[in-house]
């Protein structure tokens, strides 16, 4: 098994920077994607940044330019510096990473359980 640990969620004023962090821990052979992803009640969980393997990286419209995403592979965690924040950005944001483990050949889901993002105008 694996677990997925965020850290880092708070309140913010708009305009004001965060940083959160997701460290996986368990059996864990190797971490494919991993990413970070975020949802208001109600609505679907959206994309905000994912990052590769080779580390190369997507982000959501709403975010470029405001929001970097990084990974430590010797720490099997990833980060997701949120600079310029904006109320609309408020949410639960939840990390995700693919992981193989064992002898297996097909990476295996799995979700942190959420931090809280609260940016106040």
């Amino acid at each position: 098994q694996v677990q997925l640990v965020e850290s880092g969620g708070g309140l913010v004023q708009a305009g004001g920077s965060l940083k959160l962090s997701c460290a996986a821990s368990g059996s864990i052979r190797r971490i494919n994607t991993m990413g970070w992803y975020r949802q208001t009640p109600g609505k679907q969980r959206d994309v905000v940044a994912i990052i590769r393997n080779d580390g190369s990286t997507n982000y959501a419209d709403s975010v470029k330019g405001r929001f970097t995403i990084s990974r430590d592979n010797a720490k099997n965690t990833v980060y997701l510096q949120m600079n310029s924040l904006k109320p609309e950005d408020a949410d639960v944001y939840y990390c995700n990473a693919w992981v193989l483990s064992g002898a297996t050949v097909i990476p295996t889901g799995y979700w942190g359980q959420g931090t809280q993002v609260t940016v106040s105008s």
